[in-house]
């Protein structure tokens, strides 16, 4: 089976690279330069990538800069730090680039069925404190539909299937999943300030942090603190 991974190489998409792996499937990566603030987890993408042994990689250069309207597309905008976990609960944060994940699942489709893939995997989690719209069941379920009428595979009755395994879980759980994967933690990236050592104070450095001592473990990552 043929399977089409977003890899971004942060903790999630690392750990639903080596789930589609033990799932059986053969896998092509598919990773995203869109000149976002935090370049840096491209070269984690890579690394992650040629750990797992991805048949092939594909990087897609585009510019969300062109219009912005996030903290991660914009430098304009203040990225938030050492917020606490309640506060990142409270509202969909700066750090939410507009239809971002429309945008890569159509990317990742369309390089599915030009491969005739059966399935494309993404990351997605919802009980992430973000709360990113496109994280979410009701969106991946549309997004489904759409895989579907959109595509001569899915018009034929042989429709690409998202695939979110994360998407209900925590991020401890996460973690305890990657670790049951072997997900090499040591090469992966988290940090949104765009650094080339981590900052441990923007949201996803706190999330991916708090996860880790949670759980009594030590985060390989270097953090700059």
């Amino acid at each position: 089976m043929k399977a089409v991974i977003l890899l971004s190489g942060g903790l999630d998409s690392s750990t639903i690279l080596y789930k589609a792996k033990m799932d059986g499937c053969e896998c092509y990566a598919i990773s995203f330069d869109y000149q976002q603030r935090h370049r840096r987890e491209l070269q984690s993408a890579l690394l992650v990538g040629q750990k797992a042994g991805v048949i092939k990689h594909q990087v897609v250069n585009f510019d969300l800069r062109q219009w912005g309207g996030s903290a991660l597309t914009d430098n304009a905008i203040d990225l938030p730090q050492e917020r606490s976990l309640d506060e990142m609960a409270q509202d969909i944060p700066v750090t939410y680039v507009p239809a971002r994940n429309t945008i890569f699942l159509s990317f990742a489709l369309s390089y599915a069925e030009a491969i005739a893939a059966e399935r494309v995997y993404i990351g997605v989690n919802a009980l992430d404190y973000s709360g990113y719209p496109d994280c979410r069941p009701d969106y991946i379920q549309a997004m489904q539909e759409v895989f579907r009428l959109g595509t001569k595979q899915g018009r034929e009755g042989e429709p690409i299937n998202i695939v979110a395994p994360l998407i209900t879980l925590k991020k401890t759980e996460i973690i305890q999943l990657g670790n049951q994967l072997g997900v090499p933690w040591e090469l992966t990236w988290s940090c949104y300030a765009g650094g080339d050592v981590a900052c441990g104070v923007c949201d996803s450095c706190r999330l991916r942090l708090a996860a880790f001592a949670e759980l009594g473990l030590v985060d390989p990552v270097a953090y700059s603190f």
